[in-house]
């Protein structure tokens, strides 16, 4: 008779405990919150984190499954006093059953740059497009950087927080030029929040 063997992940404060060891002071902190588990790194550290995270026996975070970029400027209502770029990765160990959080802060809040794990997880390729697309973020070393989502001629990165609603040009068919055209935006700026006028008596309340 066959028996199957589940591998079941451990606890997060166990989980934790390992990942602070094997990247060994490279991390700024590893936390556990909602019973995930984080581990921010500086931009100095990153490459190497990554690379421990990945072959270190007790981490084997063998795929990475999502990457996205971050802007902080406008978190906590414009309170933030740190880095304004992070890139956040979310790494899944198939061989140990756990996941973790990676969390990097670009240190140029006007170049903002890391380097590319592409070389490590190859599924990165296009996340970091994505990132760079969005939010501007460069990653140094990777092999096809450009936009992924965007036209080709969009300007400016959507995501970042200073970015407007209505973006910065509109594009139509111009059926004299018989061709897709560019424009300055014609939509005027207008309030998107819903107003609620209620009765002076409304719901008995006076």
């Amino acid at each position: 008779m066959l028996t199957e063997t589940v591998n079941h992940a451990i606890a997060p404060g166990v989980l934790r405990d390992k990942i602070a060891l094997a990247l060994d002071g490279l991390a700024s902190s590893v936390e556990v919150a909602l019973g995930e588990v984080t581990a921010l790194v500086p931009a100095s550290s990153y490459l190497q984190a990554a690379q421990i995270l990945r072959d270190v026996p007790d981490c084997r975070f063998e795929q990475m499954i999502d990457l996205c970029g971050m802007d902080m400027s406008a978190y906590g209502d414009g309170c933030w006093e740190g880095a304004r770029f992070a890139v956040i990765l979310h790494l899944l160990s198939v061989s140990h059953n756990q996941r973790v959080r990676l969390r990097v802060f670009c240190e140029d809040d006007d170049f903002p740059v890391l380097p590319t794990v592409t070389g490590i997880w190859s599924s990165a390729n296009w996340y970091e497009r994505e990132a760079f697309d969005l939010y501007g973020i460069m990653f140094d070393g990777h092999g096809d950087l450009r936009r992924i989502l965007t036209d080709y001629g969009f300007v400016g990165h959507p995501f970042r927080k200073d970015f407007p609603l209505t973006g910065h040009v509109e594009m139509r068919y111009d059926a004299d030029r018989q061709r897709v055209v560019y424009e300055p935006v014609s939509i005027e700026l207008r309030e998107i929040t819903p107003r609620v006028i209620r009765e002076e008596s409304y719901g008995g309340m006076r």
